[in-house]
């Protein structure tokens, strides 16, 4: 019996001790830990602790501030996105480009300008002149003015425009008189000598001329076609310089083949004499030999 007293004294004296080492400073319990959820992390984050800073209104201001911007940030790089990303889509299509480049189609590209039909058969066109008379060559003074009139003949295909040129055969030398000319049932044209000599390249000779008329879409001597404008047959006109009043005696011809100099002049008379004086002493030689006599 006492000993069970003993025994029940002791067990209470050690629960006594295990409950005072519990309770006492410094003591700490160990406690499961439970896992935290979603809700009683957004409770503890919501709810302050005695050591976390209380949120004051310019914080909470700046707080939203940066939200606003954040937010506008994201905006503009989605507004940015979408922009590139509908740049990207409109590129030029097909068509597009072949709006762009306007190139002529193959309807226009078969669009000719039509020909006239002309009966092979016909003669060439060409030109009659009126002035100056084509029966006989006209000189005219360099300096002067120089007035062409023509008249088309046999001539089925009108050209769009002619030229009128003059030929020099002595310097091989082209000179255009007129331009591009419009054609009309007679053509005409004035042509200021003293202007082209004063301001021309290549100056006016003392010669000889041929005048021709053209299509400006062919060359003077070219072979025209059944009722086109011909320019094979040219017109001859002459042109001489003025010079000033020279002494007869002076004068030497410079186009004359009989001309001759003084020297020339000199020893064909030197000649003569020399002949003369030979048949005569040949003569008397002769006459004192009996050479003559009968």
């Amino acid at each position: 019996m006492r000993s069970f007293a003993f025994l029940s004294l002791l067990c209470f004296l050690f629960v006594i001790g295990i409950v005072s080492a519990s309770s006492g400073p410094g003591a700490e319990v160990l406690y499961a830990r439970a896992e935290e959820t979603g809700a009683d992390k957004a409770e503890a984050e919501a709810t302050p602790t005695a050591d976390q800073p209380k949120e004051t209104g310019s914080n909470k201001d700046d707080e939203s501030t940066s939200s606003a911007d954040k937010t506008d940030k994201d905006a503009t790089a989605t507004d940015s996105e979408k922009s590139t990303a509908t740049d990207k889509d409109d590129k030029p299509t097909p068509t597009d480009k072949d709006d762009k480049d306007d190139k002529p189609s193959k309807t226009d590209k078969d669009k000719k300008p039509k020909s006239t039909s002309v009966d092979p058969r016909l003669p060439a066109g060409g030109v009659s002149m009126l002035t100056p008379d084509n029966r006989a060559t006209t000189y005219y003074k360099v300096g002067d003015h120089v007035t062409f009139v023509w008249n088309y003949t046999s001539l089925s295909v009108t050209p769009s425009a002619v030229n009128v040129v003059a030929s020099c055969s002595l310097n091989s030398a082209t000179y255009t008189i007129s331009g591009n000319m419009s054609v009309e049932e007679t053509g005409k044209v004035v042509w200021d000598t003293k202007k082209y000599q004063a301001n021309a390249t290549v100056p006016l000779l003392t010669a000889t001329y041929t005048l021709f008329v053209y299509d400006i879409d062919g060359e003077p001597g070219d072979t025209a076609k059944a009722g086109h404008l011909g320019s094979q047959i040219g017109y001859n006109f002459g042109m001489y310089l003025p010079q000033s009043y020279t002494p007869i005696n002076e004068h030497v011809c410079a186009t004359c083949n009989g001309a001759l100099s003084d020297t020339e002049r000199t020893a064909l008379k030197f000649a003569v004499g020399m002949a003369a004086i030979t048949i005569t002493t040949f003569t008397w030689f002769a006459g004192d030999f009996g050479v003559f006599a009968t």
